[in-house]
């Protein structure tokens, strides 16, 4: 299978495609065998000033002020539309550009799409409340759009994310300067390209390219820009908040995390494996949500493991378009830094229960991949079971106790998402109760859930919420009226 749309270069502002001279371009490259993709614009400061100057004028216009809610709503369902219409091209781009599995990528387009119908039908449904004051006073709240949101994109689930942050910005009536990842920003083109029909007013939806040292942080420290969300390392969010602070603007900052999947001797254990295993190689691991720790009662560790691990080596690899259980690495940053854990585990000793090594795959020897890893037994305060690694790396670290298991699970500065096993309501509930996250799953495991459950951290893994009807009040300012009779 091709992906056609692949050369797609220009930024969008303002209504139009705008493409640079030729000094002015970054290379999108294929990770699966290194090939180029495309090219697309380095923006910088004047790009970045147009989009968000654009959007700003689009806002305030009459054009956009008098679309009533509902007809912003058929918008969206209208793209949804588009995007199942165009679903091959859009999977195929992102299987190339991200390299992750075909079907995964297929099921990215069918979530981007459920985004827009989400977002569609809460669009005429943002309401005010009515405060009871004193007699005489009417008084009441209605929900403002804030104005201009700069959406700061990463690179592992572009499209997903694109689509949440177009259609909640677009429902609650911002207009929105997206600045996707310089690695894989094919997708959300295409998804704009195919979002021209709408008849949106010019400057409503902009899209910028670049590095995020240029681009990226022009946007976030831009003064026409009213919200700024990010999703990404927790470096480079402290950055985004500390040049939005000096334009009193506020955050979403989504910053990853080290989830655990918390399991007890009394759990379904032929469950437990399945999503212990899939929520550590989706997407290569590559996930901010990725269940990255094992953390297991001692007295089943040893079978569970020696499953688990003769599980991976079932797996097979190779290029995402081939539809393999596991693609490469996003590109040689991200594989040298992976290697760089690994070798911290060989220096230190750490067990190796199966992996552990770059996988050679044929006729792509100039992509990255590598082994799914699991590292046994290893201590909750090592740097493996601390930092996040961002590939397939599962450590495991056993309990005895569920005070034990709590304290392991809350023991690093995130705080994401975490999966409880067991078939003991109570505990569940219990340990549910006392973990230091933003989501937690019990008996499944759903690296960020649904559509509509709301997705945000605790601690270093950030603060506000996307996803569901939650994400509203990241997008909205509350105004208070009070009417004396």
């Amino acid at each position: 299978m091709e992906a056609t749309g692949a050369g797609i270069q220009g930024c969008y502002i303002d209504g139009e495609w705008v493409v640079p001279d030729e000094s002015s371009l970054i290379e999108v490259k294929n990770p699966a065998d290194g090939s180029v993709l495309a090219s697309v614009p380095r923006s910088g400061q004047a790009e970045v000033d147009k989009a968000v100057k654009a959007a700003k004028k689009a806002f305030r216009s009459e054009e956009w002020k008098s679309l009533q809610a509902h007809n912003r709503g058929r918008m969206l369902f209208k793209t949804a539309d588009l995007i199942r219409e165009n679903k091959e091209e859009l999977a195929g781009l992102e299987t190339l550009n991200v390299g992750k599995p075909l079907a995964q990528a297929q099921t990215d387009v069918e979530i981007a799409a459920r985004y827009f119908e989400f977002y569609a039908g809460v669009a005429d449904k943002i309401m005010g409340e009515t405060i009871p004051v004193e007699r005489g006073i009417i008084d009441y709240t209605v929900r403002e759009p804030l104005g201009v949101v700069g959406h700061i994109i990463p690179w592992n689930y572009p499209l997903q994310i694109a689509a949440r942050s177009i259609a909640v910005s677009i429902a609650t009536g911002n207009a929105a300067v997206l600045k996707p990842a310089e690695d894989t920003p094919l997708s959300t083109l295409k998804l704009v390209e195919l979002m021209e029909s709408l008849e949106l007013p010019k400057g409503i939806l902009n899209v910028v390219t670049g590095y995020g040292h240029e681009a990226g942080a022009a946007l976030s420290a831009n003064p026409g820009v009213n919200h700024v969300t990010f999703t990404g390392s927790v470096e480079t969010g402290k950055r985004v908040m500390e040049t939005a602070a000096k334009n009193i603007v506020p955050v979403t900052l989504e910053l990853g995390g080290k989830s655990p999947n918390v399991v007890f001797a009394d759990c379904d254990k032929e469950k437990a494996l399945e999503w212990v295993l899939k929520s550590i190689v989706q997407n290569a691991g590559q996930t901010c949500s990725a269940g990255s720790r094992l953390v297991i009662e001692k007295s089943i560790k040893d079978e569970f493991v020696q499953k688990l691990a003769a599980s991976m080596e079932k797996l097979t690899i190779g290029p995402g378009i081939n539809n393999p259980d596991l693609g490469p690495v996003l590109n040689e940053k991200q594989f040298e830094r992976i290697q760089g854990f690994l070798q911290l585990a060989e220096d230190d000793g750490i067990r190796v229960a199966t992996g552990g090594k770059r996988q050679p795959v044929e006729g792509c020897e100039s992509g990255y991949y590598l082994q799914p890893t699991i590292f046994d037994n290893v201590p909750a305060d090592h740097h493996l079971a601390q930092e996040e690694i961002f590939g397939p790396v599962l450590t495991v670290t056993t309990f005895e106790t569920e005070e034990e298991a709590i304290d392991i699970a809350n023991g690093t500065p995130y705080g994401l998402v975490a999966g409880v096993w067991t078939e003991n309501a109570s505990r569940a509930h219990r340990v549910a109760d006392k973990l230091e996250c933003g989501q937690v799953f019990i008996n499944h495991y759903g690296a960020g859930g649904g559509i509509t459950q709301p997705f945000g951290g605790y601690k270093h893994s950030g603060f506000g919420r996307e996803k569901g009807l939650e994400a509203l009040r990241n997008y909205t300012q509350v105004k208070n009226v009070a009417l004396k009779y």
